[in-house]
């Protein structure tokens, strides 16, 4: 459990910054952050749990509650991410960096412990397998979905451009080094 954590965590730093430095390939974007907002920073999180999958479905693809705790796992990710971001800025009125990384790495563990707490459970049902693979297609064609055309609220406008998805992208090394330049 600990290797995947370690993992999904490493990919989703280097998501992070993947868009900037392959030079705003739009492909690339499509899995990485290309902008600041909540709903870019839950994406690098499920795209390295995503990519984790091909990994842990060779070794637990067999088990009858893999597919559940796939889910689960990645919707632990989508909620918590924002549900603490947004909670605690109630309270401070802006964001704070090391709360940020540590919501980040704190909603990777629990989406972990989520998955392997569940596997390790007494087989369910086959409907819940059916179900789950049908919510894994839908919960993967809403990612994309609201990747390439992100909903005009505040979990997807960047809060450096108030603009959203790919027109919000404001490349940070360009903006850097402008900033040495000067």
């Amino acid at each position: 459990m600990w290797l995947s954590i370690i993992v999904i965590s490493a990919l989703g730093v280097l998501a992070h910054f993947l868009y900037d430095l392959t030079g705003e390939q739009r492909p690339i974007g499509l899995f990485a952050a290309v902008n600041e907002s909540t709903w870019e920073h839950v994406k690098i999180a499920i795209t390295p749990s995503l990519l984790w999958a091909l990994f842990d479905g060779y070794y637990y693809g067999e088990n009858p509650n893999y597919f559940c705790a796939k889910l689960i796992s990645l919707l632990v990710l989508v909620f918590f991410i924002p549900a603490i971001f947004y909670t605690y800025q109630k309270f401070t009125k802006k964001p704070i960096l090391p709360i940020d990384i540590s919501t980040f790495f704190a909603a990777i563990i629990l989406g972990q412990f989520t998955f392997y707490g569940i596997i390790s459970l007494p087989p369910m049902y086959h409907v819940f397998t059916y179900l789950s693979c049908i919510g894994l297609f839908v919960f993967f064609g809403c990612y994309m979905t609201l990747t390439l055309e992100p909903l005009k609220t505040f979990l997807f406008k960047d809060p450096i451009t108030g603009k959203y998805g790919f027109r919000a992208h404001k490349n940070l090394f360009k903006s850097l080094k402008k900033r040495r330049k000067k």
